[in-house]
Parts: C-alpha cells; structure tokens; sequence
C-alpha cells in the first residue's frame, strides 16, 4: 500500500449510535481528533462524549437533523475538521453531499460522487451491472406508473413480486407482495414509507425468489483503479428483510460459487471506477444461481465480522484511501481465519410481532469473549435511551472462533448472560436462533423466520420449572425497593404484618403467564414461599437487594441480578433472563380509557387513517398506520364492531397510551 497524500487530522463524524463511537474508536486509536453532530434527542448519546467536539443540529427527525448536509458541512468548517466521515444510512449515499463536501475542500470518507450516483437508483444500479454481465432479476420501474400500468408491470414480472425503495435498504420501502389484488397497497406503502425515510419514494418491483440466500462480497478500490475484495458475508437471517445474524466466512457456498462471487463483485467494482468500501450484495436462489441485488456504496453494518477473520480496521482502511492511499494487492490479503458471527440487538419484541420499544435502558452488560459495538453506554447510571425518531438497533455482538460452531456457541452464550433492562429486545430470538438446529447445521435461509415463529423463537429462555424461582426473586427484590423508598416508617421490620403467618402477595405477568408469588417470614427468616399456589420446596433467602437476590429452591442455590423499575422487573442469571410487568395493586385513574379503546404502543406519528366514524370493522381490520423508529406499525381491530370516535390524524404525533380509535 502506498503513503497517504494528504492527512486528516480532525474528523466530523456525519452520524449516530453505535456506528459514530465505532469510526471515533479508530480515530482515537489513529490520533485522529474527531467531531460529532446531535440532535435534540441526542443530546445525551454516549457518542457526542466520546467526540473531542461537538456541534447541535438541532430538531429530533432525521430530516431535522443528520439529513441536513448543509448543516452538517457548516459545522466541519466551525469546527476546522477537514474530513467527513458518513456511516451508514442517512447521508452515506447521497451523492449530492458528497459532491457538496468536496465542494467545500473536505475530504469525503467515501466513493466518488459519480460511484454513488451510479448505484444511488437501484435501477441505475441494475443497467450498469447489466454492461458488467453480473446477473440479473427481472424488474420494473413503478416510477409515473397509473394503477392499470403497475397491475400489468406486475403481471409481467409474475407474483410473488418485491417492491423495492430505488433509493435506500435497510428494509424500509419494502414490501413482499403474493397476488395482484394486494399490489397496489403495497406501492403505496412503500412509497410512503421510502419517502419518509430516504426522502425520494421512487420504488420499483421485482421478482422475489423465496426460499432464498443472501450473500455479499466486501470490495474496497482506489484512485488507482485497483479494486479487490475481503471476502463474503452471509445475511441470510433477516426479520422484514433486515439482517439479524450475519457471518464470515458464508459455510453455505461451494468453493466454485465463492470464487465466481468474488469475480463478480470485483468486476462490478472496477466497471464503476470504486474508489473506497463497498459491498455488493448478490441473491442466491435455491438452484444455485445468484443474482445481483445491489451495491451499498457505504461501510456496511455487519463490517466486524470481516474484520474479525480478515484481522483487518476498515474504518483505518476507509481513511487510509480517503487520504491518497492505495489498497493492498490481492494476494496480499491473507485468506479468512476462523469463523465469525454477528447478531443485532434491536430494541423489539417479537412476541409481538416486532414491536418497538422505546424507553430509557437502565443496565445494559453482555458478558463473555465478545465484541460489542454499541450506541449506549454500559458504564453510564443510565445506560442510554431508546428515542422513537431512530432505527431500534441499540448494539452489535459478534463473537469469532476458530470454527463456526463454536462462534455460534460463545455468541449465544454471551447473549443469554446479558442484563439489559428498561426495554424489550430480540436477545431470546437471537439466542435461540443461533443454538438452532437447523441454523446449524446448514446457515439457515431468507424464511428462517417463517418456518420457525419470532413469537416463540423470542419468548423468555426460561422454562415454566424455572420460571417461579425467578418470579420470586423479583418479588424479594421489590419488597426491597418498597422499604428503601419508605421514609414514613423506618423502624418497621420488613414485610410486617399484624397476624405474622399472613403471607404477602405480589402479581407479575410476562407475555405468557401471570404469577402470583406468596411469600411468608418468620423471625427474619423466608419460611414458606409458593406461585400460583404451588409451593416451592425448601426456600431459603441468603440475601436480598434490589440489585441482586441470593436465593436457594429445594436446594438449588443461585444469584439473581435485578433491575427494578417502575413497572417492571427484569431478573437474570447466567442462563437467562425474564422480564415482568408489575401488576399495580390500585389502578391510576388517568391509566383508564374508555371500553372498546385502541391506544398506541407507542410514541410515533400517525401516516394513515383507514376507518371513519360510523365504519364498522372487523376484527383484524387495519384502523390506523402509525410510523415510529423508521418502520410502519399497522394498528389493527382486537374486536369487531362500530366506529365512534377517530380522535387522531395524519400526521398528528402521539404518546405511548393515546387512544387512536373508540369501536363499540
């Protein structure tokens, strides 16, 4: 490789979360001082600490925000950065501001503005591949189209189809459609959502190949027209078409398909002029033959897995080029050593078919021989906070072994021992996913996920055995918080009572279960316990806190660490964890609503209304369409009947608990 031209001694980091500390983390490691910019919702980010300076946007949307590239360039100039660094999403793609950043004598840490372009319309994208003889599926533009003219367009391309946003990935604009009846609500609403989170809401159709493997090939270039690859990813593992677990090497390619991949993505590289990283993202269908999807002209997110087999920084390599630099020789890239997972954690519950969970995360620990990239702070009293106006990924685990196995083992393990609380995650879906049979034995495909249901893939790792013994502890640990929050009666022993063999009462519910714990002491000792009114054998209470129960069943003696809140509890050990919702003894009189109410999960912004007053619905019937953390949530009818209030409209920004519609 040959010596940078010119140096960057500060960079402005044009993101957020996890992937802005990752780029600062090599800076700090390179010298390079660095700039963050924030929002109003991001004031508190653990990545505006990490930054030497920092500069407010201002606003809370992305459009407020990170997608002002105005904004963003003035404050590399106040802040005398002479580079920009853009992540990914947001403006990592946008070739205007990357034009717009040279424009300005900064360094863009990135491809050529021309590279972006030509890859920034994915149907750009698929008549340049076309010129290159990288295969194909078949498409069409929906740009312009009449009703009558998208029908036909799909006609020709024969169901199932995939509406696609042209302009963006990530899964948003997307949209699976099976018959002609259900094609135009889908262009809709992906043209809404791509419009919403790319700006442009041009979208396109294509043929969708199910089951089906999603392998992509990291390519970096240079000035000097050298393109070479560090490999391929497989991402196969996807919840509404957005990765969940991604691998290097891929275990589910032949040696032949590997090689062709590369070629391919090579030459695809070098028919562009790349410059920069790059991936380029190929569908493999079950007959063997891939095709090209399309090519992220940006650091992608699964980057530490190559990282990790490649033993190689990106990010330095990123700046390295960016600065003049030149990419290493093919056959000086060392082949790939080990094997190396990735999992996302995204603040979501699948048992509710992926709802969002905002809210602020009050401990957050992943134990074990693991990487973890993370937009929180583990350190910090509060972890961090989940805000509505972001991607709902909060941290990316990857664990690297000598064998693919054992990487799967260490990353499942390491996950199932982790203590986050304040929100819902993916945690028991990620982990019950990478101990999967079928997972590993052949990598799984694109309907992993629909033959095997989130729902129970992410209910609790906890067994009904187990699971009173864990509810138990989360009522010690409240009776706990009760006393330290006591300052009327100091002197009373805990859990008084008049009659002393009276037991105290405390009701929790998980998704699945309601539990009643009773419990009884006597002379400062727990002398009975039971859960829905079945005994446990033989309790002893070594210690309490509520941070952590020292507790022994029939025996069986084992530390609970908890996390108590205001309405729930979350208690974890090394095996697992459960999370509780405290079932409050005395209802708040504002936490009613009206029978017959649907409210929001949720804070978000409301993109669609589907229902009048007088309407009458039935159950499952789609009432409003709400958008909160980048994704479209569907608000549907729990029970039939008839409209009587709709006190909500589109584009009118509701709380969690708002009532969006009355049915009587």
């Amino acid at each position: 490789m040959t010596t940078p031209t010119h140096a960057i001694n500060r960079l402005l980091v044009a993101n957020r979360g996890e992937i802005a500390r990752r780029v600062m983390r090599t800076c700090r490691a390179l010298g390079i001082e660095t700039v963050a910019v924030f929002s109003d919702a991001d004031a508190n980010g653990a990545f505006v600490a990490d930054a030497d300076v920092s500069v407010s946007l201002g606003g809370n949307t992305p459009a407020e925000s990170y997608l002002r590239g105005d904004a963003v360039i003035d404050a590399a100039l106040r802040t005398g950065a002479n580079a920009i660094h853009p992540g990914y999403g947001f403006l990592s793609e946008n070739a205007e501001f990357a034009r717009a950043v040279a424009d300005a004598g900064l360094i863009f840490v990135g491809p050529t503005p021309d590279a972006i372009a030509s890859m920034g319309s994915k149907l750009e994208a698929k008549a340049l591949m076309a010129t290159a003889g990288v295969p194909l599926l078949p498409s069409a533009d929906l740009t312009g189209l009449d009703d009558a003219a998208v029908l036909a367009a799909g006609d020709d391309i024969g169901y199932p189809v995939l509406i696609k946003a042209s302009a963006g990935g990530g899964g948003r604009g997307m949209r699976i459609v099976p018959t002609s009846g259900e094609l135009l609500e889908a262009v809709a609403g992906a043209t809404r959502e791509a419009e919403s989170a790319f700006g442009d809401g041009t979208v396109y159709a294509e043929r969708y190949v199910a089951p089906s493997r999603h392998v992509e090939v990291q390519i970096f270039g240079d000035a000097s027209g050298r393109v070479v690859h560090f490999g391929e990813r497989e991402c196969s593992i996807q919840r509404r078409h957005q990765k969940i677990i991604e691998e290097a090497p891929s275990a589910s390619i032949s040696t032949a398909t590997r090689e062709a991949l590369h070629l391919a993505a090579v030459r695809a590289g070098e028919t562009m002029g790349y410059t920069n990283a790059g991936t380029v993202e190929f569908l493999l269908a079950p007959t063997g033959e891939f095709f090209f999807l399309e090519v992220n002209t940006r650091l992608q997110v699964e980057h530490p897995v190559t990282e990790a087999v490649f033993g190689v920084d990106l990010v330095a390599l990123q700046l390295h080029v960016a600065a003049g630099g030149s990419v290493p020789e093919q056959h000086d890239i060392a082949e790939p050593a080990g094997h190396a997972v990735e999992s996302r954690l995204y603040a979501e519950d699948p048992t509710q078919n992926f709802l969002p969970s905002t809210g602020v995360v009050k401990s957050f620990h992943i134990p074990g021989e693991v990487r973890l990239d993370t937009a929180i702070d583990p350190a910090a009293h509060h972890a961090g906070e989940v805000s509505q106006f972001y991607d709902p990924m909060i941290a990316k685990v990857v664990a690297h072994a000598p064998t693919r196995e054992a990487a799967c083992r260490r990353l499942a393990a390491a996950l199932a021992g982790a203590t986050i609380t304040g929100i819902a995650t993916n945690r028991e879906l990620l982990v019950r996913t990478l101990r999967h049979p079928e997972f590993l034995g052949d990598q799984g495909d694109s309907a992993f996920l629909e033959r095997h249901d989130p729902a129970v893939l992410g209910a609790s790792l906890i067994d009904d055995h187990d699971l009173p013994a864990y509810a138990l502890a989360a009522a010690l640990a409240l009776q706990c918080a009760t006393r330290a929050n006591d300052a009327h009666t100091p002197g009373v022993t805990s859990g008084f009572r008049n009659v002393v063999t009276a037991p105290q009462h405390r009701e929790l519910h998980t998704a699945s279960h309601t539990l009643a714990v009773g419990y009884r002491f006597g002379r400062g000792v727990l002398s009975a316990a039971e859960c829905n009114g079945a005994p446990l054998p033989h309790p002893v209470l070594y210690a309490a806190s509520t941070s952590e129960v020292d507790l022994g069943i029939d025996g069986v003696r084992q530390r609970y660490r908890v996390g108590v809140h205001r309405s729930h509890v979350s208690v974890t050990t090394a095996r697992a964890s459960v999370a509780f919702d405290i079932v409050p003894r005395f209802v708040e009189p504002e936490a009613q609503v009206d029978p017959g109410s649907t409210v929001a999960t949720m804070p978000g912004t409301i993109v669609a209304v589907h229902v009048a007053v007088g309407d009458n619905v039935e159950p499952g019937a789609v009432l409003v369409v709400m958008e909160a953390m980048k994704m479209e949530l569907s608000i549907t009818a729990s029970t039939g009947g008839t409209v009587t209030d709709v006190p909500v409209e589109v584009g009118q920004s509701v709380e969690a608990g708002a009532v969006l519609t009355i049915i009587e």
